[in-house]
C-alpha cells in the first residue's frame, strides 16, 4: 500500500503543531483497550532490521503506582500519581532473542548478536528511542495527551520492575486528557535555517 496524500491540517495540528506535553490531567479515564490500541499502533513504526526493542509496562494498579512513585523526581511525583495512565518505556538489550520472529529474512542474526553486548546496547538505545517517539505520536493520534519524563531514578525503576531481565528504563510517560488551562505559553522552536541545511 502506498500513501501519496498528506494528512490534513487538523491531523497535523493534533500530532504536532498544537499538541503539548501535559502535566495536569482532567478526571477522564484511560481504558485498558486504549492502552492495547496504543501499543498496536506503536509497534508498526520502523526500526533497524525490525529490532523492535521497546518494552512497555503500564503502571495502573494502586500497588504498582505505590512502587513507582517513590522513584519519581520530586517535580514529577504528584503529576504521575494523578495521571489516568502511566507507562514505563524501556529498551530490551536482549532484543536479539526475538529476531527469528521479527526478522526471519535475516537467518542467523540472533546468533551473530549473542556475544555482541556493546552493539546491542547501542542498537537498543537508538531503536527504542525511535519507538518512544512513535509511542508519543500514537498517544496523540488516539485523542489522548502525553507527558513524557526523564526525571526518575532509572536504576531504581530497573531494580523494582525489571530485575533479572535485560530491560532498562528510558522514559516514564503519563497518559490521559491534559488540562489545557494548566499549560504554560508554548516555548519556541528553532527555525528551518538554524536547524537545517539543504545540501
Amino acid at each position: 500500500m502506498s500513501f501519496d496524500t498528506a494528512l490534513d491540517d487538523a491531523a497535523l495540528a493534533r500530532l504536532y503543531t498544537d499538541a503539548r506535553t501535559h502535566g495536569t490531567w482532567l478526571d477522564k479515564p484511560v481504558s485498558d483497550a486504549q492502552l492495547r490500541q496504543l501499543y498496536e499502533l506503536t509497534k508498526w513504526g520502523p526500526t533497524a532490521m525490525n529490532f523492535s526493542p521497546l518494552r512497555v509496562r503500564f503502571v495502573q494498579s494502586p500497588e504498582a503506582r505505590a512502587r513507582l512513585l517513590p522513584l519519581m523526581a520530586d517535580g514529577n511525583r504528584a503529576k504521575t500519581g494523578l495521571a489516568p495512565a502511566v507507562a514505563i518505556l524501556a529498551r530490551d538489550v536482549d532484543f536479539h532473542q526475538h529476531l527469528p520472529t521479527l526478522a526471519p529474512h535475516r537467518e542467523g542474526l540472533r546468533e551473530q548478536l549473542a556475544d555482541k553486548l556493546a552493539m546491542r546496547e547501542g542498537a537498543s538505545t537508538l531503536n527504542a528511542g525511535l519507538q518512544i517517539g512513535y509511542f508519543i505520536l500514537a498517544v496523540r493520534s488516539l485523542g489522548l495527551d502525553a507527558g513524557p519524563m526523564g526525571g526518575f531514578d532509572a536504576p531504581g525503576v530497573d531494580a523494582e520492575f525489571f530485575a533479572g531481565t535485560g530491560l532498562k528504563s528510558m522514559v516514564v510517560c503519563n497518559i490521559g486528557h491534559g488540562d489545557p488551562a494548566a499549560l504554560r505559553p508554548r516555548a519556541p522552536r528553532l527555525d528551518f535555517d538554524t536547524a537545517c541545511a539543504i545540501l
